[in-house]
C-alpha cells in the first residue's frame, strides 16, 4: 500500500533552491541573509533555515532585551564577589532582588533594589516591543494575528507580577526577583503567606486549563502524526478536499468516544485553552492582597474548604518564658 512520504516519515524535502517566503508588502525591508538546509533540522520538521527577518522592532527588542539581561547577570556575578567558578555554581540560587519594603513606589539607589527596576524596565521594553513585531508580521503577511494576542496573554501574567500588582499594593517589594530558585521561593512564600492559593478559584481554573491544553495537543499531535502517512499533516488540503487522513481521524475519535473535533476547530479549543491558563492564572494573583488577605479563610466563609477545629492549645514562644537565655 503506497504511503505518502513526508518529514516525519522518510523523506527531507528540499527543493532546487531555498526558499525565500511569500513576497513583502511595498516598501517593507527586504529580508537579509542566506539560507541553508541543516539535515538534523529536518528530522523534526523543515530542514531548511533562514532567511530571518528582524527589522527595525526586532532589533530594537534584542537589544533591550540584551541590556535587561546583561543588567541581571552582572548584579548576580557582583553578588558573589566576581567570582566566576561561585557564579556558574551558585547561578540557579543567585538573584536580583526587588527593592526593600519601605521604598513603596519610589526609585531607590540602584544597590537597594534600583538595578532591579531598571532592568525589569528594559525587559518590559523588549516584550513588548518583540509583541509589536509580531503582530505587524502576522499583519503585512496576511495572517490572522492569533499568535500575537496568545503572546499577549502570557504578558498580562508576566505584567501582574511585576507591575500591576506591585502598584495596587503601593510597593515594588511584592514584585517577584529576577532568578530560577528564587523566583520559585517567591512562588511559595507567595502562596503561605496568602492561606494557600490552592483555595484560589482563579488558580485553580489556570490549572485546569494548563492541564487540558496539554491533554488537547497530546491528542491533536498525536492523531496527526497518526495520520502521517496518509498525509494527515496537510490539513488545510484536509479541510477543502476530505481525504482519507482527516476520515479516518474523525472515524477514531467518533468511535473512542462519541464527539470529534474538525481540523480547524481542534486548534481554537487548544488556543483557548492554552491562552485562558496566564490569563486565569493573573487574575488570582491580581486578587491576591488586593481582594482576598487569605485564601484559606475566604474558601472557609463560602464552605469551600473544610474548618478545621482546634485541637491542640497553643504553644508558647521559648524565647518568649522567664528564664530563658537571651
Amino acid at each position: 500500500m503506497p504511503e505518502y512520504q513526508n518529514l516525519f516519515t522518510r523523506v527531507q524535502v528540499r527543493g532546487p533552491t531555498p526558499y525565500p517566503g511569500v513576497p513583502l508588502p511595498r516598501g517593507d525591508v527586504p529580508r537579509e541573509g542566506g539560507s541553508r538546509n541543516v539535515t538534523l533540522f529536518g528530522y523534526f520538521g523543515d530542514a531548511q533555515v533562514g532567511p530571518i527577518y528582524l527589522g527595525q522592532l526586532g532589533i530594537l527588542s534584542i537589544f533591550f532585551g540584551f541590556i535587561a539581561f546583561e543588567i541581571i547577570g552582572l548584579n548576580m556575578l557582583a553578588s558573589v564577589n566576581w567570582d566566576l567558578g561561585q557564579f556558574i555554581r551558585q547561578l540557579f540560587w543567585l538573584a536580583l532582588e526587588p527593592p526593600p519594603a519601605h521604598y513603596g513606589l519610589r526609585m531607590p539607589p540602584l544597590r537597594e533594589g534600583g538595578w532591579w527596576l531598571v532592568a525589569g524596565f528594559f525587559l518590559t521594553l523588549s516584550i513588548l516591543l518583540w509583541w509589536a513585531r509580531t503582530y505587524r508580521r502576522a499583519r503585512q503577511l496576511g495572517m490572522g494575528t492569533h499568535v500575537a494576542w496568545a503572546f499577549m496573554a502570557a504578558i498580562w501574567l508576566y505584567l501582574v507580577l511585576g507591575f500591576i500588582r506591585p502598584i495596587l499594593m503601593g510597593s515594588w517589594s511584592e514584585a517577584v526577583p529576577f532568578g530560577i530558585f528564587p523566583h520559585l521561593d517567591w512562588t511559595a512564600a507567595f502562596s503561605i503567606r496568602y492561606g494557600n492559593l490552592f483555595y484560589n478559584p482563579f488558580h485553580a481554573l489556570s490549572i485546569v486549563f494548563l492541564y487540558g491544553s496539554t491533554l488537547l495537543f497530546a491528542m491533536h499531535a498525536a492523531t496527526i502524526l497518526a495520520l502521517g502517512r496518509y498525509g494527515g499533516e496537510r490539513e488545510i488540503e484536509l479541510v477543502l478536499d476530505r481525504g482519507t487522513a482527516a476520515e479516518r481521524g474523525g472515524l477514531f475519535w467518533r468511535w473512542t468516544m462519541g464527539f470529534n473535533a474538525s481540523f480547524e476547530s481542534i486548534h481554537r479549543w487548544a488556543w483557548w485553552f492554552a491562552v485562558l491558563c496566564p490569563i486565569t492564572g493573573g487574575i488570582g494573583i491580581l486578587l491576591t492582597g488586593t481582594v482576598v488577605d487569605n485564601w484559606y479563610l475566604w474558601a472557609v466563609d463560602r464552605h469551600f474548604a473544610p474548618s478545621y477545629p482546634a485541637l491542640w492549645a497553643p504553644v508558647a514562644d521559648p524565647a518568649a518564658l522567664q528564664g530563658a537565655p537571651r
